[in-house]
């Protein structure tokens, strides 16, 4: 498991020879396409050589398949959406996984889940409206903004502005509920969302760009409205909301492996979280060569300004000397900033941030060669070393794509004339120091500011490190102290001279150990709530999985029965309640209404004689005739088409509730918080409410089950059945692109079915004669 398509598929070429060659087969996971390792296959594109494409189960059936925690997560997610039968589903047992860069997955990717979702018939003219008014509304004034937590809410003055720009009376009116929800987001998109930096826009879209890695994720989109809000502000067209079908973390799905295990360079820093959630011990091996390189203490100025001065002067030393710099910034926009400052300043240079990927590579290989200097966004999961002198290989390929019919003597000349020009360059290169690391500012991971210092010094090179810092970083503004801002007006610093003091260091040391453990809250918080949502998650997957591979749900069915008949006797015979007391007449109403038989036929007297029986005896009785009317259903409608239905409604109705209770999950989660206030626990507040809503979704579940089969009608029809409309495509809103959930036709009813009583309204009158509606009786 690793991180992109890329490092999948290269690590499977480099692999599959050694083990095609030990008797083991080996599958490809990719995005939009799935691969089988075949030495004997001759791709026509020379990138995919030796790999023969496959179906997606046979890619998961070999004994070792490569692809990314994205792939792997939403193919389980999609595997307990398919409709038809268990052969649909594409993965096998979740047995042994190696995780390739595993603090990159298994922590920074954990605070946010995976979710699949599918169209809503909300419209997007509100966020429109709304987009119209937020630019007229004044930070501090109307709003404030909490750029840690990154949220947004309106003050008092800003309630009563916002009431009278859209004209509404009472803006908290639980009428205009959605109106608070949609200006909290416009307020999000606008002061915390940043173009280029979090986002870019491309061919009229908003594309999310990865925190960690800088790379584009097209296709995920933010949640709950936030990613609208982006497209309004940036004038783009806005995509329909989606509403949840499917969810899981990172941590709920790698926890189901029987075995999991991992490896990266920066683990140690994290070793407790590792041990405290997934259980895995951290082991640190030392390196192969020991280690040269020169990590310089972080230098911090006053101003952004004076800062980007002083980097823009070392590099063009180091550039001077024929020293490759590597320069790490946070963002796409800092990254172009200072290729502004360096263009300015006439010093050649490459950028390799999300606009420029596909040259990604490219740039790598060349960014060790003499005098390189290279800008680049966040560095991990690259997969590349940088070579000191350059990389011959790499080089030599891009001549083979240029000139394709060379003979192999000048193909072996060209090769031995680019890899001597490499290592005179290389050894210059290490006369000059080796490639220099230059941090533009500190992340908020220390992880990540040690990715960067490790592309330097590798394998007994020489090398160096420093990072460059100001007050007016992101990290600094935020979670460092006051004190060290205090500190420097004190010793009277002038303008471009820096502060290299043990306090700043601890400072700095202290506010990037502040964001970690606020997002390791985050991440376990998320778990806990998330450990409530797995468990019924399980349980209706595997129902779910139940249904799909049973041929004869029939026993199931009757258990049903069963229990439905005890809640109903519950409800209007209760135990507890002498037998005079017993609403007959309500029980029979509903055993008409759901199951289609009079409890009192052939008894004469409106049912009476039913308390004569006794409430065990009553429940039997009642229990045999709802049976006998099953069956008397399933003769009229044949056997066959009956274990169809069974299968087919059971689906239907496990997936309508399930996609409406993390609906009703997320409400719940959203609201929690507030107990606190209460005095109470939050987290057991939630698992209880939960179970609750839990509950209620399964009674319902069996009923809605039971009421499709016992008022379906089957007609006869003249013409030749056809195959339903299938859905639109789920949207995979972390990740990925639309996708059909369905994998295979779905199968031809050999009737046309049609319910033979009209459908009750939830606001109606309820059937049984209660005077309540509906959806406050029989309906809730």
């Amino acid at each position: 498991i690793t991180v992109n398509d890329y490092l999948a598929k290269r690590d499977a070429q480099w692999m599959g020879v050694l083990y095609h060659a030990l008797g083991l087969s080996v599958g490809i996971i990719q995005h939009d396409a799935s691969f089988f390792f075949d030495p004997t296959y001759d791709a026509s594109d020379k990138r995919l050589q030796s790999l023969r494409p496959c179906t997606r189960p046979e890619a998961y059936r070999a004994d070792i398949t490569y692809g990314t925690n994205n792939e792997y997560g939403f193919d389980y997610l999609r595997d307990n959406l398919v409709v038809t039968d268990l052969a649909q589903c594409v993965q096998r047992e979740l047995n042994y996984a190696i995780v390739d860069e595993v603090d990159s997955i298994l922590i920074d990717e954990a605070r946010t889940p995976l979710i699949i979702s599918g169209p809503t018939d909300e419209t997007t003219d509100l966020y429109y409206r709304i987009n119209a008014i937020i630019p007229q509304l004044k930070p501090e004034q109307d709003y404030t903004v909490e750029e840690k937590t990154k949220t947004a809410s309106l003050t008092e003055d800003g309630n009563v502005r916002v009431e009278k720009l859209l004209g509404v009376d009472n803006l908290y009116d639980p009428n205009h509920m959605d109106l608070v929800h949609h200006v909290v987001k416009g307020l999000q998109a606008y002061s915390l969302y940043k173009r280029d930096v979090d986002y870019v826009v491309k061919e009229g879209e908003v594309i999310i760009v990865d925190e960690f890695t800088g790379r584009l994720m097209p296709g995920r989109r933010w949640s709950d409205g936030l990613h609208q809000a982006v497209e309004a502000k940036e004038g783009v067209k806005i995509a329909n909301e989606n509403q949840t079908l499917a969810s899981v973390t990172f941590q709920n799905y790698f926890r189901m492996y029987k075995k999991l295990s991992g490896m990266t360079g920066t683990a140690d820093t994290e070793a407790a979280e590792f041990a405290k959630i997934y259980n895995l011990d951290v082991n640190v091996v030392p390196t192969n060569r020991k280690m040269i390189r020169l990590d310089y203490a972080d230098v911090v100025y006053r101003t952004e300004k004076e800062k980007f001065t002083a980097i823009v002067e070392d590099i063009k030393e180091c550039h001077q000397r024929g020293q490759p710099v590597l320069v790490g910034t946070i963002s796409i926009e800092k990254s172009e900033r200072l290729a502004g400052y360096l263009s300015r300043n006439g010093v050649k240079h490459n950028v390799l941030n999300a606009k420029q990927h596909e040259r990604e590579a490219e740039i790598i290989a060349q960014a060790g060669r003499k005098g390189a200097v290279t800008i680049a966004t966040n560095m991990a999961g690259r997969g590349t070393d940088i070579l000191l002198g350059g990389n011959p290989d790499f080089m030599f390929k891009q001549v083979l794509y240029r000139e394709v019919d060379l003979p192999d003597a000048r193909k072996l000349e060209i090769f031995e004339q680019i890899r001597a020009d490499c290592e005179k360059d290389k050894q210059e290169v290490i006369a000059a120091g080796g490639l220099h690391i230059l941090g533009t500012e500190r992340h908020e991971s220390r992880r990540i500011d040690n990715q960067l210092r490790g592309r330097a010094g590798r394998q007994g090179d020489p090398g160096s490190s420093r990072f460059y810092l100001s007050l007016e970083d992101d990290l600094m503004r935020i979670f460092a102290s006051e004190r060290v801002s205090q500190l420097m007006l004190k010793l009277g610093m002038e303008e471009g001279v820096p502060i290299e003091h043990g306090m700043v260091t601890r400072a700095i040391a202290n506010a990037q150990k502040k964001v970690e453990a606020h997002h390791f809250e985050i991440r376990k918080q998320l778990l806990e709530y998330d450990d409530v949502m797995n468990k019924q998650r399980e349980v209706i997957y595997q129902h779910r999985r139940a249904v799909l591979g049973g041929t004869n749900l029939k026993d199931d069915l009757r258990g049903m029965i069963d229990a439905l008949v005890e809640s109903a006797l519950n409800i209007y015979c209760p135990a507890e309640q002498y037998s005079e007391e017993w609403d007959i007449k309500g029980l029979a109403e509903l055993m008409h209404s759901q199951f289609g038989f009079d409890i009192a036929q052939g008894k004469g007297d409106g049912g009476e004689a039913l308390r004569t029986l006794g409430r065990d005896a009553l429940l039997e009785d009642l229990r045999t005739q709802v049976r006998e009317a099953y069956d008397r259903r399933e003769q009229e409608l044949s056997p066959e088409l009956m274990r169809f239905l069974e299968k087919t409604f059971m689906l239907q109705v496990i997936d309508h509730h399930w996609k409406d209770h993390l609906l009703g999950m997320d409400h719940l989660r959203d609201g929690i918080g507030l107990r606190g206030y209460g005095q109470k626990d939050p987290l057991i507040e939630y698992k209880r409410e939960g179970f609750d809503l839990f509950a209620g979704m399964m009674e319902r579940v069996k009923s809605d089950t039971l009421d499709r089969l016992f008022h379906v009608q089957a007609v006869r029809s003249e013409a030749q059945p056809t195959a339903p409309t299938p859905p639109p495509p789920p949207v995979i809103s972390r990740p990925q692109p639309a996708l059909i959930l369905n994998r295979g036709e779905e199968p031809v009813p050999p009737q046309t079915v049609q319910r033979s009583d009209e459908k009750v309204g939830r606001n109606d009158p309820c059937p049984c004669g209660s005077g309540k509606k509906y959806k406050k009786c029989h309906g809730a």
